[in-house]
Parts: structure tokens; sequence; C-alpha cells
């Protein structure tokens, strides 16, 4: 079934035919193949042969030729491009070469040492799992018996992982893996390391922000200490199509660019595709038919405000806007309830006050259908009519009622068709994980409703259309996601439904925006001293660390470790720096700011596993009477021991889901740094993000009547971070021409705006950055707009923007100034991660109020 047909069925007979906003025809493209180099193994090209490659494409060969002839390669084409064979065929090759020589000469202890090793580092479990499948599938294929491959992670069991160390040819694992448990124990893990001829880092656009900045200096720790044992593995990474990834794959291994062959021209065949964007109707009538529709996936949240010393009384415009705040381990709360702007005043458009202009989508009075009830009823249409679809959405949550709603549509139909549909997300066990990728290849499932967890390299083609309910956050996700769709060079057809937000409405009004404009670059700083430090010391508990070794982490290395001695932390001596405390250092830091390990949630009756959810996120999810659901199936859960971090729950069938209710705030800990500019302060210093779970409603589904409200007892998660933030008292405001109406919409498209430029000075990804704009804050006593490190601790960004403040805040102001729409988009003041839903924002407002502020502002560019 091609896409043109598929298009027909969404368009239901032209009865959803308004829905399209736009449709975009992408033209096919015709491969490009190449002959097997002349050093590729012959029987792994026998096993490629058999499993279908009878030539691989040109890409393939550039790529993996340069990884033979020892240059450290990144290969950044479109997904399903084939870009495991570009790694695998000299890795395993080299292994092969290696092992026949061990045959040739059995007695000779070196020859056994120096058998090549393969590293294959990926940001998931399920992507190692899958590359495992995939090559045993192909080991088998070639008839080979001496290449021992396997995975090696923290679920591993200890006889697992000895066997791993003392015979794996090829171990695949990931970055936390490495950083917690094998180069800490480098002498046991000696075999592998001195004989590394390759290390492949999979999906390395994953690697952005803080976490990149780690993985970042992982690797070069990883170098450091195969260098120790003598050898130099050539670096092969597989990435997305980004921005400059030669680039970025060297600022990842700690090399210069041009040491780095970058092989960006994808010569797979590609199918036509369809990408069509994609409105919800509105719903008839102020109190339409509510029991037709299922909560938007990231409603489950509801906060409540946390009350204010204000100086007045307060306004219904008044209410805090607050942007991804995170909680103790740097994970956000669900979404969060912001007000609305004021009503225009006769004579006044639907935009900003004074500007007479109007909205680009006008609000209505009727809410419209949300993304993930309208992605359920195209992917029941898609299933009934034949198609392999993947349903993307935004939470757990939303996967689980995707397909729950999808099923009872296809019952309605035929019986048989809701046992074709499942959801797939993080947090099951890895046997479901891995039973539910099978079943989609093999055509037992047409259809899954999952999270990004699906966005990654798992090898599942075939699949006819792509879903997207809601704005994926950035372009290079969006492409992956898309990309699911006629893999492996068949026509495809990619739907992106937008969510009732001025960020999508805009988006699926704007196709130019979403579907014209280049990727991101992938950004991070493995010189950001917050994260450097905790790597030095963990690399100088590996092994001493020397002057002559220094060049590898960077500049700021050698100033960081004369602080880090000064305090204590490390030992100076002749030969080099050292760790001398009992405890490991690389407990240091945690590479993903996961906040602790993951709650279990376990059947009570049975104490069978049913799944785990983020620690972080266990409040809101799995506190007692709230509905867990897995696969479909409801449970309720009974207790929450989260010293133990175990929820205990029971399988209860029930017509209702659980709703949590937050408190959050923000509070000033410390002003370390202060400048003034006449009115306006400028601020550094420490804060605490608070989150606290204090209750939660019952409500029926799907209308989501209020069946009954309970409070909860749980502790308050706090995030020390640092915050830069600035205040406007009410002579600025005024001066700004800014209302006490437009004011929550001018702060809060300010502190938009001013995040969505810090990462162009700071080296930082928008997603480390959290902030709080607000109209009277309880610590300031006036209009004030924090932006915070969204990681315990922070990791530097704020302290940088404080130092930049001038420059800053005129590029914030610039911006948004030079920005051609009328009343704000996602190039200046509408944000992909806003948890309020991108509402108030007024663009007018918030460029005035910053020219006002920059008028003050000592330093500021002309």
């Amino acid at each position: 079934m091609g896409p043109g047909e598929l298009f027909d069925v969404l368009l239901a007979g032209g009865r959803r035919a308004d829905r399209a906003t736009h449709v975009r025809h992408l033209p096919a493209r015709e491969g490009r193949r190449a002959d097997w180099p002349d050093w590729a193994d012959p029987d792994l090209v026998r096993g490629y042969r058999a499993l279908g490659v009878e030539r691989p494409w040109e890409h393939q060969v550039d790529a993996a030729d340069a990884a033979w002839s020892g240059r450290h390669t990144v290969l950044a084409t479109s997904t399903g491009s084939g870009k495991s064979l570009a790694f695998w065929l000299p890795g395993l090759s080299a292994v092969r070469r290696g092992a026949a020589g061990t045959l040739l000469d059995p007695g000779r202890i070196e020859t056994v040492r120096r058998r090549p090793t393969v590293l294959y580092l990926s940001p998931t479990k399920a992507l190692a799992a899958d590359q495992l499948a995939g090559l045993e599938r192909l080991l088998t294929a070639a008839g080979t018996r001496d290449v021992r491959v396997a995975t090696c992670d923290g679920d591993t069991s200890r006889d697992e992982r000895r066997w791993v160390r003392e015979h794996a040819d090829v171990v695949l694992t990931n970055p936390d893996f490495l950083h917690f448990a094998m180069l800490p124990a480098h002498s046991q893990w000696s075999r592998l390391l001195s004989s590394l001829a390759y290390v492949v880092v999979d999906e390395c656009h994953a690697f952005r922000g803080v976490f990149g900045a780690h993985v970042a200096l992982v690797l070069r720790r990883l170098r450091r200490l195969a260098a120790a044992y003598g050898a130099a593995p050539v670096m092969v990474l597989a990435s997305a199509t980004t921005s400059d990834p030669a680039a970025s794959a060297a600022r990842l291994l700690g090399v210069a660019a041009q040491d780095v062959h970058a092989v960006t021209v994808d010569t797979s065949p590609a199918g036509r595709k369809t990408f069509v964007l994609w409105q919800p109707p509105e719903l008839p009538g102020g109190g339409g038919p509510w029991a037709s529709l299922l909560p938007d996936e990231d409603p489950w949240a509801t906060v409540v405000p946390v009350p204010r010393r204000d100086l007045h009384a307060a306004d219904p415009g008044d209410d805090d806007a607050t942007d991804d705040v995170p909680t103790s381990g740097g994970a956000t709360p669900p979404d969060v309830t912001a007000a609305q702007p004021a009503a225009p005043e006769a004579g006044e458009g639907s935009g900003p006050l004074g500007t007479g202009e109007d909205l680009v989508a006008l609000p209505q009075d009727n809410p419209r259908r949300t993304a993930t009830a309208e992605v359920a009823d195209l992917l029941a249409d898609l299933v009934a009519a034949g198609a392999r679809v993947l349903a993307f959405t935004r939470s757990r949550r939303g996967a689980e009622s995707v397909a729950a709603a999808t099923r009872d549509h296809l019952a309605a139909v035929d019986p048989t068709l809701p046992s074709l549909v499942s959801s797939y997300r993080g947090g099951y066990l890895p046997e479901e994980r891995r039973a539910l990728e099978r079943a989609i290849r093999a055509g037992h499932l047409r259809a899954l409703a999952t999270t990004n967890a699906l966005e990654l390299g798992v090898d599942i083609s075939g699949l006819d259309a792509v879903l997207i309910a809601g704005w994926p956050g950035t372009r290079v996700s969006l492409w992956q996601q898309a990309g699911r769709a006629g893999r492996a060079g068949a026509e495809g057809l990619v739907v992106l439904v937008a969510r009732e937000d001025p960020l999508d409405t805009y988006l699926v009004h704007h196709p130019e925006a979403a579907l014209d404009a280049p990727v991101e670059a992938t950004v991070f700083d493995p010189g950001n001293p917050y994260v450097l430090a905790p790597h030095l010391c963990a690399a100088a508990a590996e092994r001493p660390l020397r002057t002559e070794e220094l060049e590898l982490f960077g500049d700021r290395a050698l100033g960081l470790l004369t602080e880090l001695t000064e305090r204590g932390i490390l030992r100076r001596r002749v030969s080099g720096w050292y760790w001398t405390h009992a405890e490991p250092a690389s407990r240091m830091t945690d590479l993903r700011g996961a906040g602790g390990q993951p709650v279990r949630v376990v059947e009570t009756a049975t104490g069978r596993l049913l799944g785990t959810v983020d620690a972080a996120s266990a409040d809101a999810t799995v506190h007692p009477g709230a509905v867990y659901v897995h696969l479909g199936a409801t449970y309720v859960v009974d207790e929450l021991h989260l010293d133990d971090g175990v929820a205990l729950a029971t399988r209860r069938d029930v017509d209702h889901g659980t709703w949590a209710r937050w408190i959050t705030s923000t509070a000033v800990v410390d002003v370390e740094r202060e400048v003034v500019w006449g009115p306006v302060t400028w601020c550094y210093g420490q804060v605490d993000v608070t989150t606290q779970v204090v209750g939660y409603q019952r409500r029926r589904i799907p209308d989501l009547q209020v069946l009954s409200t309970h409070e909860l007892d749980l502790p308050a998660r706090t995030l020390r971070t640092t915050a830069v933030w600035w205040t406007a008292p009410p002579e600025v405001m005024a001066a700004a021409g800014v209302t006490l109406e437009a004011a929550p919409g001018a702060l809060h498209a300010a502190e938009h705006a001013s995040i969505g430029l810090l990462p162009l000075l700071a080296t930082c990804d928008r997603w480390d950055l959290g902030g709080l704009s607000t109209l009277v804050h309880p610590d300031t006593g006036h209009a004030t707009v924090f932006v915070h490190d969204g990681h315990p601790g922070g990791a530097g960004f704020a302290e940088r923007g404080f130092g930049l403040g001038p420059v800053w805040l005129a590029a914030t102001r610039d911006a948004i100034a030079a920005c051609p729409c009328a009343t704000g988009c996602p190039a200046c003041v509408q944000s992909p991660k806003c948890g309020n839903g991108n509402e108030p924002l007024d663009k007018a407002a918030a460029l005035r109020l910053l020219t006002t502020v920059l008028s003050h502002a000592v330093g500021t560019p002309s």
C-alpha cells in the first residue's frame, strides 16, 4: 500500500481533508552501490550477501575504507541507510584476521594477547541488544564461529561479566558502564584494552549538552587507558544527519577536526515520502463530547501555584510562568498551568497590546481535539487498512493511551485487530521490549505507539507510515522519526499532528519552519569545569595523571588540577596527580543526572517485576493510589517505598486515571554576585528549585470527570543549582510601556528568548537550562526573570551568562527584533520545551522591556 492510498485513508473520503494544513512530497532517491573492499573478510561478505546485501552502498564503503586505513571516521546519514555495515565490516574483519593468526601459531602467548577487540558504545541498552541480534544473524549467515560477541552493562551478572572480560572479541555496552565499571577496574579489562582496535560510538548525535560533555570525557579516559596498555583504537562514529558532524565528532573524541573523516553523502535509496502537517479539529461547542477524547499526553499533572508574598492583590494575569523546572535529578516535572493572556480591548487586535496585530492562528472559543486522541483515530484507520505504523508520542502515558484507544476503536471493526497493536516505551522489561521488536519486524504486530525510545537505530524496517503526536523538540528528532517510514527504499507516509500549543500551531501553518530549516548542531562543552573536574579525579584514580597527558583534557585541565589539589581532593607528586580517597572517584558524577536508581514496580500478589520508572518521576507516577498502565493492563499502586526504590501494585480493571498535583517554587539561596544597573539588578547565585507532589485526582476516562481528590504526604524534591536573574521594578515596566495585563507575556517571552540565545554564548544545549518568569518574586520583590542550570550544583552556563550580561540580553533583543514573524514563533519567543504550552507570550512587549532594561545596562553593545 503506497502513501497515496494511505493518505486517502487519513482523509476519510474527504471528511478530514480540512485537517491537513500542508502536504509535501519528498522525491525518491536512487541508490549507488560500490564493490566490496579487497580487505573485507570473505566469510563476512558471504554472510552479508546471504542476508540480501549483494553489494554495499558507496557511503558504507567510503566510511569502512577510512576506518580500515586507521582514520577516525564519522558517518552522518539518514535513518535506515545501513550505517552499521560501515563499522562492523572493518571491525569484524580485523577480529577475524587476528583470530586466523592465533590459529596459525596457537602456542605464542603474545599472539593471543594481540587478537584485536572491538568496543561498541550506544546511548541505550535497547540499541546494544538490537546490534547484538544483528551481529548474531550476520555471523550465523557467514558460518563463522570464531568471533565471540557479548553485551555487558549494569544488568549483566557477575559470572557473565567475567566471561566477557576473559573471552569476548566484541563487547557492546554504554558510556555509563565504562564510567562506573570498566574504566575504574581497567586492570581486570586489560585483555580487551590492550588489544582494542576499534571503538564504535553509535547514534553519537544523542550525546549533547551536559550528557555529551560527560561522554566526551569518558572517551578521553578510555583512549588514555588504551594508550597505557599499548593500543591506539580507531574511533568510528555513527550519527543522524546533523550540522557539521566532523566538528562534533572531533570535539567528542578530543582530536582535531581535520583528523576525522566525515561521510555525509547518503547513497542509499529512499522511497518517495509524503509528509503531512495536520491540525486536529475544533470540538463542537464549549461543552463538547469530551467522552470521545483521550487526555493529552502531558496533562497528567496539574501544578498548584505556591502562594507568593505579593506586594499587591493577586491579579489573574500574575501567575508564574515556569519552563521545564528540573527536579532534584534534573528531570522535568509534568506540564504546568499558566495564565491565559487577557482579552484584547476594543479596537485592539488579538496580538501584543498596542500593535493592532492579529495572531497567526486566532484563539477560538472551542478547544481542539488532543493530538493523542487524533493519532489514535488515524492509527486505527491505518491498521484497519493493513498498514504497518509507528506512532510517536511525547510521554510514556501518551504511548499507553494511544495504544489503548486504538485497540478500542479496532475492536468495534474486527475483534482480531486489537491484538495487532501495542505500546512500546522505556520502563518495560528488556525481554518485553525485545519481544515487541521481534513482533513488529515479523509482522505479528502492525503498529506500536511509542515514545522516542524507538527514535534511535533499533532495526525496524518495512514500515508504511509514521504518526508523530506533537512537535518532538528538534528537527534532528523529527527527521529521525520520519525516517522510520519507508525504510529500505520503500515509499512512506509521515504525519505530524499538532498539539494545542502555539508552537505546534505555528509549525503546521508554516511548513518552511518545520521542513525546510537546517537541522541543529550537536552542542556540548567538554571544557566545562563543572563537568571536567570530576572526570579529572576519575582519571587520576584510574592511573596517576601526568603532565604530558593533560593536552587530552583541554586547556582548562591544569588550572582545575591546581584547584583540586589546593582543596585536598587530589594529591600532587612529582610523578603526577593522585586520588588518595577510599571512595570511588567515579561516584562524584552521574553522566545522565538521573537522580538515583529507577524505582521498580512490583506486583503485590506475586512479586513479579512489572517495569521501572525514573526516580525523579516516581512521586508523580507510582504514588499510593496511582493507576499504572503497563502494556495495556492497569494496576493500582498500593505502596511506594522510596528508600528501597520499590512500588507495589495490584492488577485491577479501573475506569479512571490519576493526575498528580504539584507545588513548585524557586527560592534564592545565595546571591554570589550582583550588578546594579540603575533600577535594574543583574544577579548570579544559588537557587533551590523545589517540587513536591501533594495529592492527586481520580478522573474518569474518557470524559475526565473528577471522581475524587486525595492528599499525599511525599517528600519535597529540591534541585540546588545556579541561576542568573534580573529584576524589573514597576518604574522599568512603566517606562517600557508594559501594562499589568501584558507583563506576564512580556516576561515569559523574554525568558524563552534568552534561554534560546544562551547556548550560542555558553556552549550548552537548550535542554540543559530551565527558567522561571514571574510578575512578583518573593525574594526580589519585583518582576523577575530567572534562567538556571538544569543540573545539580550547576553546570557553568548561568555563570557564563552572568559574565556576558549586556551582550546576552542585547543578542536576545536583537533576535526578537530581527524575526519577521508578527507575534512570536519558534525562531524567537516560542520554546519547544515550555511547560506552559507557550502561553502567555507577548513578543512586542518583551522587545520593549528588553530595550528598556538594556538602556540601563553598563557595557551594552551599540
